[in-house]
């Protein structure tokens, strides 16, 4: 009798743990709260071409090469045809102090540019890190292999003579045009875009780097022969450019204006050759680093410029050494000789 209680006290605790074991079985789990996470919206910055920094007009455009056209300079060569729509353009000196550009067309093509004349020692570092196809005339040999080594496309007028024709109302050697649309069916399949060689403002951005200045000209002697002038036209956001005085302009009268202009000075050397005039051919040293004067938006920087190898593209920094961006839109860049004495307006 005594241990019976203990028994059913037993059982009466087994039959607890068991219900208790049920219900736990059958109670839902806790309830967790669903975590909600905010993703940023993402924004794609608008392509730009890549030689002006605008938006293009057919985006088929930005995936294709430079064509870069030689074109004269000469007084006899004024006015030229072309240099209105080029993306970019390089000014050098050659022998006599004359100057001859190299014309950079991405963005646009043109029907007839020119008028083309021949190579030079310093246009294979010019071209190098644009690549793509380059016309020209012709040229001394050493200077032509200096161009095949960068490994650009010779469309010159002994490679593609289809392309170009001469104008029978000009005297030669400045009679010669060539079509950008006729150079361009030799591209060859793959031929890559080239690299920006500037770095621009943001949509809206004023150029106003470190010790900028407002400026309404700049005077730039390249040689005695050829002097330039950059004049601020603030109704078309352009510098217009007059030479020896005289407001240079396209054939048909449209004025040579820029968005941008980059004075940069460089070393020059004599090449050992001599032209048929018997004055020197001098070759300009684009490679290392140097100063330079930049223009856009009304305002003048100083700026340093710096390239590394043949294959690379230049750098310009302002005083404070931070990338100096430019206003979006066509460049021009004087390749003035150290020591040339700009002066301002």
């Amino acid at each position: 009798m005594t241990k019976f209680p203990t028994i059913m006290a037993l059982l009466a605790m087994g039959a607890a743990v068991v219900l208790a074991s049920c219900s736990a079985a059958q109670r839902p789990p806790p309830r967790i709260p669903p975590t909600t996470t905010t993703v940023a919206p993402t924004t794609t910055a608008a392509p730009s071409s890549p030689l002006t920094g605008l938006a293009p007009t057919n985006s088929a455009t930005l995936g294709r090469p430079a064509v870069i056209v030689k074109v004269d300079n000469a007084p006899e060569a004024r006015p030229q045809s072309g240099l209105d729509q080029a993306d970019v353009v390089y000014e050098e000196v050659v022998e006599g102090g004359v100057t001859r550009y190299l014309t950079v067309f991405q963005s646009q093509d043109v029907g007839t540019v020119g008028p083309v004349r021949s190579v030079r020692q310093t246009d294979a570092e010019v071209v190098h890190p644009i690549g793509g196809l380059f016309a020209y005339s012709g040229g001394i040999p050493a200077f032509v292999n200096d161009v095949h080594r960068t490994g650009v496309i010779d469309v010159g007028a002994v490679a593609d003579p289809n392309a170009y024709h001469r104008d029978s109302t000009r005297p030669a050697p400045h009679n010669l045009y060539v079509s950008v649309p006729a150079l361009r069916q030799k591209t060859p399949s793959g031929a890559p875009a080239p690299p920006p060689l500037f770095t621009y403002l943001a949509p809206g951005a004023t150029f106003n780097p470190t010790g900028a200045a407002a400026i309404s000209q700049l005077r730039v002697p390249m040689s005695t022969a050829t002097v330039a002038t950059w004049s601020w036209d603030p109704a078309g956001g352009l510098w217009r450019r007059a030479t020896n005085g005289a407001l240079q302009t396209v054939t048909g009268g449209t004025p040579v204006a820029f968005t941008n202009v980059i004075v940069e000075t460089v070393p020059y050397h004599a090449t050992g050759f001599i032209d048929p005039s018997g004055a020197p051919v001098p070759d300009a040293d684009v490679v290392g680093t140097g100063s330079a004067v930049v223009l856009s938006g009304g305002r003048m920087a100083r700026a340093t410029w710096t390239r590394t190898a043949p294959g690379a593209v230049t750098s310009y920094t302002d005083a404070s050494g931070t990338p100096m961006a430019l206003t979006p839109g066509r460049t021009w860049v004087m390749l003035a000789p150290i020591g040339t004495a700009t002066s301002s307006g």
